[in-house]
């Protein structure tokens, strides 16, 4: 019996402090413990109404006021003690007795009204947002224009207007154990595939940070190789390329206060693609894509081959170009390797400063800094007119590529295939490309192969990776009509 009381009371002892806990993790959200949280903030605003015991708290610059002023304010003065309860029984004010939920309403834009135990929230959320503009950094000559923007919201509309499916499913997380941004996942179901949806949940959910800023951060804390130069998960501003990264299968996310939204799997062909490929005729449409690949290897290696020609392999120029290559290096008195470093460190210089300045200035500063600064770096022999050409067409070739992150990445890239062909030559360069070669086949972004369909093979899938094929030709039927389908069959 003795032993029973003991459970009993000992039960009954771990379940109050067990509910203590509970309490002081979440307290209930009375006026006292709201304002206590938000203490020293001088922006918060608070409201009394002392004859019928209201009281308010919300931050005046994140509601519609007009909305607020007509709906609430102006009702509460005119409210007594008998018709205060049919008041809050409307539907747009929620009750709750969740601290959290209450203090992150607050911070969100709502309204909280306090009536003796009760606490409401009151949906009040007028936030400013830039207006859908058009893309900055991935501009194309035909199809649409806009751009996502800063609020999460805008940017969902923007996907749905170009999706209509009801196929089409949201997850939502909070990401930030401060900024708490709000990122939405999106799939389209029996398109994508589950187990790649269960990876990226299973991912998101294993995020620890205390801040996160934008879409380009978040996809580095979720890449499987962070370490790599190359970017694995793929990024844009633009809604039409998103939306047709759902209709392939792929998963999307959007985050509040990006501009960007980033797709996954990706592979490193989509880096290189542009919407303008399939705006185009097919012809048009797959010489551009193929002279992009060829960007990305003049990019990586045109600087390096010239370090190696003139370091190692003068037998490689031809006899009419070697006397005009020997008079422009005859006067530079630094060895190649260093006179190449010196320009590219330079064009990466005028690069930075041209995408910090504001446009005019900056497109000013790249063409007067690139033609005095060069004209001047020849005449003072300290690098060569025919090095100024090379490293100029690599620049180029650089900026051809539409993905910003990779074309930063392969600029980087190639400054090791200098260094290597400054010390080893073509067999420099050829290790160096071995290197890069291995180094793309070993990636994979959420568990797919990053060279798919060149490695692992899948020829029927290149119609759409190297060239742009017609779309006749391209298989525009989704997996959902083939189950379909098959699904008609098998009952016949």
């Amino acid at each position: 019996m003795l032993k029973l009381l003991k459970k009993i009371f000992f039960n009954d002892l771990q379940a109050k402090n067990s509910k203590n806990k509970e309490n002081k993790k979440n307290p209930k959200p009375t006026y006292s413990h709201i304002e206590e949280e938000f203490s020293k903030c001088a922006d918060i605003t608070k409201k009394e109404y002392p004859q019928i015991h209201i009281q308010l708290m919300y931050f005046e610059y994140m509601i519609a006021k007009d909305m607020v002023e007509k709906v609430l304010f102006s009702k509460i003065d005119k409210l007594n003690e008998e018709e205060i309860e049919s008041f809050f029984s409307h539907s747009q004010f929620k009750i709750s007795s969740d601290g959290k939920e209450v203090v992150n309403a607050l911070l969100a834009g709502n309204v909280i009204i306090f009536h003796q135990d009760q606490t409401y929230i009151f949906a009040a959320i007028n936030l400013q947002t830039r207006a859908i503009q058009t893309a900055e950094s991935e501009t194309i000559i035909t199809g649409s224009h806009d751009a996502f923007n800063e609020d999460i919201n805008t940017n969902l509309s923007l996907v749905r207007r170009r999706v209509k499916s009801s196929k089409l499913k949201v997850l939502k997380y909070s990401i930030g154990k401060i900024t708490k941004n709000t990122v939405y996942i999106l799939y389209i179901e029996d398109l994508a595939k589950q187990d790649l949806v269960n990876e990226l949940k299973n991912r998101m959910e294993n995020i620890k940070i205390d801040a996160i800023y934008d879409v380009n951060m978040l996809v580095q804390l979720i890449e499987e190789y962070p370490t790599s130069p190359f970017p694995q998960i793929f990024t844009t501003e633009r809604p039409d390329v998103m939306s047709s990264k759902l209709t392939e299968g792929k998963i999307i996310g959007l985050m509040s206060n990006s501009p960007y939204a980033f797709s996954a799997p990706a592979t490193f062909f989509d880096f290189v693609h542009s919407p303008d490929d399939y705006n185009q005729r097919w012809l048009t449409g797959s010489l551009i894509r193929i002279f992009r690949l060829f960007a990305f290897f003049i990019t990586v290696t045109l600087t390096a081959l010239y370090v190696s020609i003139t370091t190692f392999h003068y037998a490689m120029v031809p006899e009419l170009l070697l006397p005009t290559l020997v008079k422009s290096r005859s006067n530079v008195p630094f060895p190649p390797i260093i006179e190449a470093l010196i320009m590219e460190f330079t064009i990466e210089l005028l690069r930075e400063a041209g995408a910090r300045l504001p446009t005019k200035v900056g497109q000013t500063i790249g063409i007067v800094g690139g033609i005095v600064i060069g004209s001047a770096s020849v005449e003072a022999g300290i690098t060569s007119n025919i090095l100024i050409i090379f490293v100029a067409v690599s620049a180029i070739s650089s900026f051809v590529i539409p993905s910003y992150v990779m074309s930063s990445s392969v600029r980087i890239i190639r400054f090791g295939f200098i260094l290597m062909a400054g010390f080893l030559g073509n067999l420099g360069i050829s290790i160096a490309l071995g290197f890069l070669v291995l180094s793309l086949t070993s990636l994979t972004s959420l568990k797919t192969p990053y060279l798919w369909p060149i490695s692992p093979t899948h020829p029927s899938n290149w119609l759409d990776t190297l060239i742009r094929a017609p779309l006749s030709t391209l298989n525009n039927e989704s997996n959902i009509s083939k189950k379909k389908k098959n699904s008609n069959k098998n009952k016949r």
